[in-house]
């Protein structure tokens, strides 16, 4: 005989893999401190992509006005000025993206804590129903 209650939770159970479980497992097969160190690493990397193509385009935007002030300006100050300006973006990225990472971490551990509770009550079902199965039959 069907059980209602069991079909639903698989049919919910069977949802979650489909979709946002595939992206939790992943996630969840990670240590908290791995997950996010190697994201907010991917995240400084790309964020000094980014800084480098933004720079590139801020010089050559006015290439010729730069060109004839180069000898006029003070480079060290030109590159300190840089330097700093790359380290606080990168910093504020770093940070951003630490919070980002750490939430979705937090949230994928909660959903398959969720996910392996409904295993658990599925199994506690068929265990329920085998044993109910078998008192019938003596």
């Amino acid at each position: 005989m069907l059980n209602e209650e069991r079909i639903k939770l698989m049919t919910k159970m069977a949802c979650y893999e489909a979709d946002e479980g595939k992206k939790n497992v992943a996630i969840g097969s990670y240590f908290r401190g791995d997950y996010i160190g190697l994201q907010v690493i991917k995240s400084i990397i790309s964020g000094t992509i980014a800084f480098v193509i933004i720079f590139a385009m801020y010089i050559l935007y006015d290439f010729e006005v730069f060109m004839a002030d180069i000898y006029k300006m003070d480079l060290f100050g030109f590159a300190k000025t840089a330097i700093v300006d790359y380290l606080i973006f990168i910093a504020s990225y770093a940070m951003v993206s630490y919070g980002v990472y750490t939430y979705r971490y937090t949230k994928a551990r909660r959903s398959l804590k969720n996910y392996y509770n409904n295993l658990k009550k599925l199994s506690y079902l068929y265990d329920k129903e085998v044993k109910n199965r078998d008192y019938k039959e003596i």
